[in-house]
């Protein structure tokens, strides 16, 4: 085979070399090539042919198409994502030389991606920090915020996770499904059961008589995403051990909270393949209903998986996601369109997600301004969980994904001759500098407020500096 047939995968040959702990004399004696030859190969001034490919193989029992593959190209994607960040805007790097660094110094790239995740992780943890404190709460006293910074960072986006719930999905529909999966590979039977005798469990993992027990009163799309994620503990132990490794987490109910939400990941990646959910969203433009159709899952299934599709390469658009009750308590929330919520509660009232549950099942759409001008549009409905059976309480939530107004001409939720006047909003009562907003249910922080007897305005409070 000529030399051009060849790959160039200089520094992945080094790092085998280093981690086999050979030197590259006793590795060329391996290959039956010259020492010369190798320490070639490795600075990338030759390739490296098939039949070396082929001796690698032989020799070290390694997967060629994974030393020959493009290894660069996620490292690449990933590093052009990260430099769309504010911070480099003013460094001019073309994508050549971002490719060039990704393939020549992959372990570079990869200690630059990891500063950068840090990096967005402590920039998150500044942001929720509420006003006056000196210091972010301890993880051990809210657990849930740590997991929440530990998806914002990467933007509830585990690439790694989509690759192999791809591979998954496509195994899985060729057996017939999940139900004949599991008990083909697993041994697993599916036993749905009432919910008195499930005892206020969803799913339960029988492992004595190998069943998965599942309440009966579940609806079809919730029973597919409970087998889903019982799939995804069993087949993804190792990808989501390690993704929660990269957290750091000081507490183990952190780390516990991490791996259930990195399982309900792959369960969603198994339902909605990666490549199938990125290109229907882009043919049905985003429209929920259809899409929940399409892949028989639940509005705030498929709503949910919309927040991941930001795999490099790939991206769609991005979503801020949140699902709070009537109280206004937040269940959940996934930032992916670094949307300026605040952390610390007392949304905005006049964000339509507090108004769905006076239209329930509606999708009611919105566009935001708040008051340092950022514009975003919003989807939001009322979505149910439970009361599959008589006496089983319902619990009523609402949802609502925002993305920014630059993205809304490629929702099906748009159209180019509706009213795009927007709601004036702000974070929340206490960050909101909107003096004469007569929905305030607080005073700003900072601002003095002036008590006049002789007249009252529509707005609650009033201003010395208004």
């Amino acid at each position: 085979m000529s030399e051009k047939q060849g790959v160039y995968v200089g520094a992945r040959l080094r790092r085998l070399r280093r981690n086999l702990g050979l030197t590259q004399s006793e590795m060329a004696g391996d290959l039956e090539i010259s020492a010369s030859y190798v320490a070639l190969m490795e600075r990338n001034h030759r390739p490296v042919t098939a039949e070396v490919l082929l001796r690698l193989a032989r020799s070290y029992k390694i997967d060629m198409a994974e030393l020959a593959g493009d290894g660069g190209a996620d490292h690449s994607a990933r590093l052009q994502s990260v430099m769309k960040d504010p911070i480099f805007a003013d460094i001019d790097l073309s994508t050549t030389e971002i490719s060039e660094v990704a393939n020549g110094f992959p372990g570079f790239s990869e200690a630059l991606l990891r500063l950068y995740t840090a990096y967005r992780e402590e920039q998150i943890a500044l942001a929720e920090r509420l006003p006056g404190q000196g210091a972010q709460r301890p993880e051990a006293v809210d657990p849930v915020a740590a997991t929440r910074r530990f998806l914002a960072a990467r933007r509830n986006s585990f690439p790694m996770l989509d690759t192999v719930a791809e591979k998954l999905a496509a195994t899985v529909q060729d057996k017939g499904g999940i139900p004949p999966y599991l008990l083909e590979r697993h041994g697993l039977r599916i036993r749905r059961l009432p919910s008195s005798i499930m005892s206020d469990s969803l799913r339960r993992h029988d492992l004595h008589r190998k069943q998965i027990l599942l309440d009966e009163s579940l609806d079809m799309a919730s029973q597919q995403f409970q087998l889903a994620q019982q799939l995804a503990y069993l087949e993804f132990g190792k990808e989501i051990a390690d993704a929660v490794e990269e957290g750091h987490f000081q507490s183990e109910t952190s780390a516990r909270l991490a791996r259930r939400a990195l399982a309900s990941y792959a369960a969603a990646a198994l339902l909605m393949p990666y490549t199938a959910f990125a290109k229907a969203v882009e043919t049905r433009r985003y429209d929920l209903a259809a899409l929940s159709r399409q892949f028989v899952t639940s509005f705030e299934q498929t709503a949910h998986r919309l927040t991941t599709l930001q795999k490099p390469g790939q991206e769609r658009v991005p979503f801020f996601f949140i699902r709070l009750d009537a109280a206004g308590n937040v269940s959940k929330r996934l930032d992916g369109a670094h949307f300026p919520f605040s952390a610390s509660g007392g949304g905005c009232p006049l964000w339509n997600v507090h108004q769905v549950f006076r239209m329930p099942g509606e999708i009611l759409t919105q566009w935001l301004e708040f008051p340092d001008g950022q514009r975003f549009f919003s989807i939001a409905r009322t979505v149910s969980a439970g009361g599959g059976a008589h006496g089983v309480t319902r619990v009523d939530r609402a949802v609502a994904l925002v993305c920014d107004a630059q993205h809304a001409d490629r929702l099906v939720y748009t159209r180019p001759d509706s009213d795009r006047t927007p709601t004036l909003v702000g974070i929340a009562c206490r960050l909101c500098q909107r003096a004469t907003c007569t929905s305030r249910a607080e005073p700003p922080i900072g601002r003095q407020i002036l008590i006049d007897d002789y007249r009252r305005t529509a707005a609650p409070f009033g201003f010395a500096d208004t």
